[in-house]
């Protein structure tokens, strides 16, 4: 399978179970450093046979003081390849090379107050200062021979430490999320100023790394694409197509799980835009039979994406004609936060199967080309925009792949689905015209088909369902909040469903963030 792979060395960030090993990556390449996740359960052998331009030790839930906590190999730090460590990472590191960790130190939680006295190498330019975000009951109390001590907090004596001969590097706090300030800039001090990483990694040359891999994978054969409207599926349409050109031919299955409108829009903008050839396969009454009393959710995704693949040999048959010969490839808009949450790379947990990661058949005809694989929501935006995709496209809100089938939670039915229309329907007109729709990521509307509620309509008693809106902002998907919006738009919305949607009697809004909770229900 595709993936895009750039040219240059990968930045390697080894996952020690970290919540944030994910966006240690994001952040990476945002620096526009190519990045990869590899699992703790890797050898120091396992981990320099990729070349690594720089390894980033993520941090974890453990202690190195636990019985079968994750250990470092000296062997890692020992290469000569520059290695920072973050949290536990950092403590590992510490650890390995002698240092003392403080198994009684007092914890830090949250926003932390660290002073900053040698602002030099990881920490360059950095006020005497700064506001972090720290995770630890245990600290560095004394740094290995060799390094020198950059920071300190109350609650961990070395909180920053750096061997510049060695180019070995560590924080106690988390620089990659948000609410360190400038934590971003001490991974690009690391980087770029120590590690001597140029900044390469960027649509342009993604997309130009991309084509090329295509072109290699695919020959003169012929190529099928999956599209479902969204930015994911129409972004890997449109590198393919600037890859092959007519050689790829679009099916768009109407497996009647779809938003109101979704068809039409498809059928209209996307082939507007990149001229692609379009196949609609109907397939509406296949998927309902197949799910026909099933409600178990990863069920129902296995069913999907078994279907999705049986519509698209259909298509496929129908498209081979002449001597143009057999559709060999099959494209699909698979990213990478699909993979992580599919259980993919060793050691990774399955927190729930994305059809086209989890659901795919045995027997499946097609090779894959997967040109997003390695690619986080935002990036391919930027690769969309790149080719040239209007913004209603590239903007669009992300849509699960299983579509309504994940967003009624029971059994799927044509009329629950029509229900479910109506309140989706109300739900985006709404937020549209409050001017939500940059700052919202995404906001599910979820009918509880299974569930009903007492209520009272018209003077009149009800027994209705509920239905649950989750609107929440992120980056990647990869984590989430859930979004504040104006009491006065959820009004709006509570009283338009209620109002035009009998089948409806209450709307209820989940604030969870993700952790604990994903962004769907299902």
């Amino acid at each position: 399978m595709t993936n895009p792979l750039p040219t240059a060395k990968p930045v390697l960030v080894v996952d020690f179970g970290a919540q944030y090993a994910q966006l240690i990556a994001r952040r990476v390449r945002e620096a526009h450093i190519y990045s990869e996740i590899v699992p703790h359960s890797w050898s120091a052998a396992q981990i320099l046979a990729k070349d690594p331009a720089a390894i980033i030790l993520s941090g974890g839930p453990a202690s190195v003081f636990e019985p079968g906590a994750p250990k470092l190999e000296a062997a890692l730090l020992e290469a000569g390849v520059p290695v920072l460590g973050i949290c536990y990472g950092f403590q590992a590191m510490a650890y390995a090379l002698g240092g003392e960790v403080d198994r009684g130190s007092k914890g830090e939680y949250g926003s932390t107050a660290t002073a900053v006295g040698r602002a030099e190498g990881l920490l360059a330019a950095s006020p005497p200062g700064q506001t972090v975000w720290m995770s630890h009951g245990v600290a560095v109390t004394r740094a290995p021979a060799g390094f020198e001590v950059l920071a300190s907090t109350d609650g961990a004596p070395v909180a920053a430490f750096q061997d510049r001969g060695r180019r070995l590097y560590g924080l106690q706090w988390h620089p990659e999320v948000r609410h360190t300030p400038l934590g971003q800039a001490a991974l690009e001090n690391f980087l770029h100023r120590e590690a001597g990483l140029k900044p390469t990694w960027t649509p342009g040359s993604i997309v130009a790394d991309q084509v090329a891999a295509i072109r290699r994978q695919v020959g003169s054969a012929r190529v099928i694409c999956g599209l479902s409207g969204g930015v994911d599926s129409s972004v890997a349409a449109a590198l393919v197509q600037r890859a092959v050109g007519d050689q790829l031919t679009c099916v768009f299955v109407d497996h009647g799980l779809l938003r109101a409108g979704e068809r039409e829009q498809v059928e209209r903008d996307f082939v507007a835009v990149t001229g692609a050839k379009l196949v609609v396969q109907e397939a509406a009454a296949v998927f309902l039979e197949a799910l026909a009393g099933v409600t178990d959710p990863e069920a129902k995704r296995k069913i999907i994406g078994r279907e999705f693949i049986r519509a698209f040999e259909a298509a496929a048959r129908g498209v081979q004609t002449g001597a143009a010969g057999e559709v060999k490839f099959l494209v699909q808009g698979t990213l990478y936060p699909d993979v992580v949450e599919s259980g993919g790379g060793d050691g990774a947990a399955t927190i729930k199967s994305h059809h086209n990661v989890g659901g795919l058949p045995d027997d499946l005809r097609f090779e894959l080309v997967e040109p997003l694989r390695a690619l986080f929501k935002d990036e391919v935006r930027a690769v969309g925009s790149e080719l040239g995709l209007p913004d209603a496209m590239v903007w669009r809100q992300p849509f699960p792949g299983p579509g309504l089938g994940i967003r009624i939670v029971g059994e799927v039915t044509e009329n629950r689905l029509a229900t479910w229309r109506r309140a989706d329907g109300i739900v985006r007109e709404e937020l549209t015209r409050a001017g939500l729709d940059r700052e919202i990521w995404q906001c599910p509307v979820v009918l509880l088909a299974d569930v009903r509620s007492v209520g009272v309509q018209g003077d009149g008693r009800t027994y209705g369902h509920p239905v649950v809106l989750r609107p929440v902002t992120s980056e990647d998907a990869m984590t989430a909040d859930f979004a504040r919006i104006d009491d006065g738009v959820l009004a709006r919305i509570a009283g338009r469903i209620t109002g035009e949607v009998a089948e409806i009697n209450r709307v209820v809004l989940d604030i969870t963030s993700k952790p604990p909770g994903t962004i769907e229900w299902e």
